[in-house]
This record gives C-alpha cells, sequence and structure tokens, in this order.
C-alpha cells in the first residue's frame, strides 16, 4: 500500500480505564511502516487536508517546546502548563485524524452479535430471570474456543518456558493486598445522586460534563483552553480538586439532573465475603506469568529468537513528545532502551506472537509503555497490548436532559438493542440525524448527540516489570473479544453469510464431516472418519442432517469450523475410496483417499502444515464423476 493513512483507534468514556488513541501511520510500503506521523505529515503533505496539518503543526510545536524547557531546567509550573497544552493539542490533531478514518474499516456489530447469540456463543446469565449485567454464560462453542485459547496459551508459554503451573484460588485475604498497596493506592473516586443513590466515576463524569460545556457554540475560547487544561491533567487529581471542579463546573447527575455527593474513594479492590450474604461482584479469568531474573543480569538466552519481529512500539517518550507508534525490530527496542533489557523484549516478543496464533490482527495491535502517571506503584516499566475494536455508546447526558424521568427506560433499551440494531441506528443517524425507539408503549426520537458509534481500544494484558520479576498478564475475556471481532466476516456477494475466521488452533471444531446426503451408503465412511478424527486428537462436528450441502457449509462457518470432509458418491463408488476437504477460508476444496485425511486434518490444526502444502500436495476438487446409480470398475 503506498499513500495512506493508517490504524485509528478512538478513546470513548467507559466504566472501564480509557487508553490513548493511536496516530495516523505511514502505510507506503510494506517493509517500513515506522515513521511517526508527525514526521510523516510534513513528508506526505498532499495526503492530508490543510486543517490536520495546521493541527500537527501546532502539536509538533508545543512539543519542541516542551523539550526545551525540560532541557533548560525551567521551573516546574512552566514545564506543566505546557504539556498540558500539549496533551489538549494532542487530542485537537486525534479528533481532526479520526475524520480521516475509513468507513470499511468498522466491523459489522449487529452481524456479529446476531452470530454470537444465535449460534451461542455465549449469552446473558439468568437470561430467563432478566439476566445480571456483566455475567455471561459461554454455550458449546464458546467454551470450546475459551478453552482452546487457554490450551494455546499453556503451549506457548508453559510448555515452552517450562514454566510450573498452579491454579490459585478467586479470592486474596485483605492483609495480602494491603501491604502489596493495592489497598491504600487502587481506587477510584466516586459521586452519587443525592436522591437516588445512582453512582458515578467522578473523572469520567467531569470529562463527559466538560466535553459537553466545549461543544457548545457559545463557549469562549479562553474557557475552552481552560477546560482543555482541566482534561489533561484529570488523571492526576486527587479528592478535594475533583470536588472544587464539581462546584466550579456545576455538574449534575447525568440521567436525573440532580445534585451529587462530594467526591469519594472507590477502593477497586472489592470485598467479597465467604459464606451468605453480601453482592459478587463481576468475573473474569486472567492468565499469568511470575518469571523471576536476576536484577543485575536481565539477559534472556532465547532473545534472538524474537530479535528480528518488527512490533508497533508506542513509547512513554514518544507519547510526551507528541509523537506515534512507530515499527521496530525488537532487537533495535532493547538496543536502544526503549524496552528496558532482553528479557521483557524476549516476553512481548512472545506475546505477540501468541496474540497472532490465535486470531488477532497485527495491524490492529500495538504495544504502549505506560507513562510515569500510569504506572503502577510497584513497577518500574509497564507495556500493554493494545488492540483496536468497536463499541456502541449512548450519551447519557444528552439523553436524560432530554427525557428526564424516562431516561432509564430509554438506556435500557439501548444496551439491550444495540446489538441487534446498532447498524441500522448508525445508519439512519448518518442519513436523518435521528432515529425512533418504541418501548413500553412509548416513542422517543433520539440524535446524534445522544447516540454515537466510536471506537475505542481494548488492553488485552498488561506487562508489568518489577525489578526482578517479569509478569505477563492476560485478560482472557478480552483477547477472546478480541478475536471475535478480528476474525468475523461477511462473504463477499452475500451479505447473508457471515463467518468466523479463527486460526485452526483455536477454532471450537477443528473439522466437520457432511455426508452429500442421508443416504445410508454414507454412513460406514462417516463412522469410519470419526473414529479416526477422535484417535488423532481432532475435535469434529457431524452434520448429518438434511438440507443441501452448501446450507451445511454455510452452518459450520458461521461457528468458525476450519475445515469439512464430505463423502460423496465418489467416495462410495469408487476405489481407493476418497473424500473431499474443504478449507472454511478460502473455500476451495481438494480431493485425498479416506484413510489420510485425519492425519491431514491433525497436521492442519497443530500447524505443522498449512492449506498451501495441502493443495500443493493433492489435487483440486473441481465436481464428483459419478452419481447415485452410477459404479465405476478400477
Amino acid at each position: 500500500m503506498k499513500g495512506g493513512v493508517g490504524t485509528w483507534k478512538v478513546t470513548i468514556t467507559r466504566e472501564e480505564s480509557v487508553q490513548e488513541p493511536f496516530r495516523a501511520q505511514d502505510l507506503r510500503s510494506e517493509e517500513d511502516l515506522a515513521p511517526t506521523s508527525a514526521l510523516w505529515i510534513w513528508e506526505e503533505q498532499q495526503l492530508l487536508p490543510g486543517t490536520v496539518l495546521e493541527a500537527a503543526s501546532l502539536f509538533v510545536g508545543q512539543g519542541d517546546l516542551v523539550r526545551k524547557l525540560k532541557e533548560d531546567k525551567a521551573p516546574q509550573v512552566d514545564v506543566d502548563r505546557a504539556v498540558a497544552e500539549l496533551k489538549a493539542r494532542k487530542r485537537v490533531l486525534e479528533a481532526k485524524e479520526l475524520a480521516l478514518q475509513p468507513k470499511d474499516d468498522i466491523v459489522d456489530r449487529a452481524k456479529m452479535e446476531d452470530t454470537l447469540k444465535r449460534r451461542f456463543f455465549y449469552d446473558q446469565a439468568f437470561a430467563i430471570y432478566g439476566g445480571v449485567s456483566g455475567l455471561y454464560d459461554f454455550g458449546p462453542v464458546g467454551c470450546a474456543l475459551k478453552n482452546n485459547i487457554i490450551q494455546t496459551w499453556r503451549q506457548h508459554f508453559i510448555q515452552e518456558e517450562q514454566i510450573l503451573e498452579i491454579d490459585c484460588t478467586m479470592l486474596t485475604p485483605e492483609p495480602v493486598l494491603k501491604t502489596s498497596g493495592h489497598v491504600d493506592k487502587f481506587a477510584d473516586f466516586m459521586v452519587k445522586d443525592v436522591k437516588n443513590g445512582e453512582c458515578f466515576r467522578a473523572d469520567h463524569l467531569l470529562k463527559a460534563h466538560l466535553q459537553k460545556l466545549m461543544s457548545d457554540k457559545k463557549c469562549s475560547a479562553e474557557k475552552k483552553s481552560e477546560m482543555e487544561s482541566v482534561l489533561a491533567q484529570l488523571d492526576n487529581y486527587g479528592q478535594q480538586e475533583l470536588g472544587d471542579l464539581f462546584v466550579n463546573y456545576n455538574v449534575k447527575s447525568p440521567t436525573t439532573g440532580n445534585d451529587l455527593s462530594p467526591p469519594v474513594p472507590f477502593n477497586l479492590m472489592f470485598k467479597t465475603f465467604i459464606g451468605p450474604g453480601g453482592n459478587m461482584p463481576g468475573e473474569f479469568t486472567m492468565a499469568e506469568i511470575e518469571h523471576f531474573v536476576d536484577p543485575t543480569e536481565k539477559d534472556h538466552p532465547k532473545f534472538q529468537s524474537v530479535a528480528d519481529l518488527c512490533l508497533c512500539l508506542y513509547s512513554a517518550k514518544a507519547q510526551v513528545s507528541g509523537q506515534s507508534a512507530r515499527k521496530m525490530r525488537l532487537g533495535d527496542a532493547v538496543e536502544q532502551g526503549v524496552i528496558n533489557n532482553s528479557v521483557l523484549g524476549y516476553f512481548i516478543g512472545r506475546i505477540y506472537l501468541y496474540l497472532m496464533k490465535v486470531g488477532i490482527s497485527p495491524d490492529k495491535l500495538r504495544f504502549r509503555q505506560h507513562m510515569e502517571n500510569e504506572m503502577a506503584h510497584y513497577a518500574c516499566d509497564c507495556w500493554d497490548a493494545e488492540s483496536k475494536t468497536s463499541y456502541f455508546e449512548p450519551n447519557k447526558g444528552a439523553v436524560g436532559k432530554a427525557y428526564k424521568k424516562d431516561a432509564k427506560l430509554v438506556m435500557e433499551y439501548l444496551s439491550s438493542c444495540d446489538e441487534c440494531y446498532i447498524t441500522e441506528m448508525e445508519q439512519l443517524l448518518n442519513e436523518k440525524g435521528e432515529f425512533t425507539i418504541e418501548t413500553e408503549g412509548k416513542t422517543f426520537q433520539l440524535t446524534k448527540d445522544m447516540v454515537s458509534v466510536k471506537r475505542f481500544q481494548k488492553t488485552l494484558h498488561v506487562e508489568e516489570v518489577v525489578p526482578s520479576v517479569i509478569e505477563p498478564s492476560f485478560g482472557l475475556g478480552r483477547i477472546m473479544y478480541t478475536i471475535l471481532e478480528h476474525t468475523f466476516h461477511v462473504r463477499e456477494g452475500d451479505e447473508q453469510r457471515t463467518f468466523f475466521s479463527f486460526p485452526a488452533v483455536v477454532a471450537p471444531f477443528k473439522c466437520s464431516v457432511l455426508p452429500l446426503s442421508q443416504n445410508q451408503e454414507f454412513m460406514p465412511f462417516v463412522k469410519e472418519l470419526s473414529e479416526a478424527l477422535t484417535r488423532n486428537g481432532v475435535s469434529h462436528k457431524v452434520d448429518d442432517s438434511s438440507g443441501s450441502i452448501g446450507r451445511r457449509y454455510a452452518r459450520t462457518d458461521e461457528i468458525g469450523v476450519a475445515f469439512g470432509i464430505t463423502i460423496d458418491f465418489d467416495t462410495v463408488n469408487k476405489t481407493p475410496h476418497t473424500a473431499t476437504l474443504r478449507d472454511r477460508d478460502s473455500m476451495r476444496q481438494i480431493r485425498a483417499e479416506v484413510s489420510e485425511l485425519p492425519g491431514v486434518v491433525r497436521d492442519l490444526a497443530n500447524g505443522s502444515i498449512t492449506w498451501a502444502d495441502v493443495e500443493s500436495r493433492y489435487p483440486l476438487f473441481e465436481g464428483q464423476e459419478t452419481g447415485k446409480k452410477e459404479t465405476v470398475e478400477e
């Protein structure tokens, strides 16, 4: 690709922590994606509108000023003011870059969510009783996918590094967390509606309120600059400072307009009571590695095996100076001190390979280093693997203002239907600027300022580094969702046919066995293949239901089955007995002897051969040579 604008992310306000967005990246060649967006803008000025160039110019100039102030050892107050302005200009540039986001870079979440629910990858827990927000049950397909992701993690890390595995309790006593500092330092500030008791995270609510004020055309440039400065330092405010800001900007409940209580600390280490009573907080699965190293010798003997990998790295220095994430060889990153040491570099490389193996797109992945104000109290270095995904976000403030006491009704409707109707909503918003919903006998009109489709990034795992321990930590739920979104596709030319292109290693079923029809002559071959696949350790699914073979292919594609063996009349009528093997992604087929196919599928599933290898070894299938009543003498 040449002369394009690259990978994008947009920050939105959510209950989870919000990360930094992507910059534009140079896509001038497959080999070199490295230049920072600021430098690329100057080299390729004709590619971007003037508004972006102007914003980039202001951004780069402010970055130069920050560097000069630090070099001159200027008063800290001047440095802080310059950094705040740098962050404000950074957000302006991001917003202008976002306007250039390619439309085909958006996943059809409505179709994806419909497929996930319809084929029971997962569903809300206790759905027949109304469900519980944040709790989900995995169905047969989702359970198999999750188990395969975990098993691949075991093979990739535990077996490769000969790590000793333990399975720990999900509960931790308070003295442990008190000693580690989590109780005292892992806290957010919350505010509460003084009338109905509804709680909000203080920094998120303040941010949304200020952004709304800044969007008002009557807001003066001076006032906007003041609010941008507040937003730039939002993570650094204490309890009293947040309280003062809520008073100064007259922040109210976004759903009712009621007054709010002063901010109070809310510790992220949830209390759980053993025995009857108490509420169970949301659950999630973590996979962590504790790799102990000699703090005086942080060299990994296997680092050279990953040193040539080129990763998208967004260092803390680049973030502060206004540069972009850039492609770098891991070897160069360690040598130049971007990554602290080769042990950390080795695990970042191994994590990258793992994420590629399980199906995450390399074009939508980067590693971002924590800046000093983000660093955990016990870490000296920290890198996040961040991936681009999509998300639907209603503006609670605008909805609350418009519909007051009915706002909760609207929000509940949106939270339950966005997964099915988000595409239609987005289209209506783009075409007409509004759309209508009906719920509980009432009709509501929602406009662009009330609901929008935005992009955000998920943190797949956190790599935390302490003086003598490397701690790769994986949130499997986030990884699983990202895989689902990155592998979801719609067949070209047929909008109704959707499929997941899971790598075979994590596919819920590696193979399907499909008799062409319910003819009893096919059944012995179905049994033979199923038993052989089981002996080879290949998870598979037999689909001998009625319906055309094309429809059954589509059904197995929907749940991401990687390959399909079809038994037809040539299997029965000709010797040696052969069957076809179909690749899900390309839909191409080869023909091979029945006795060979289980071994071929096994090798494809464990990655020892590729589909290209199979096509080079066996003839492509173009059609049956015999029919139901025909026989062929050999």
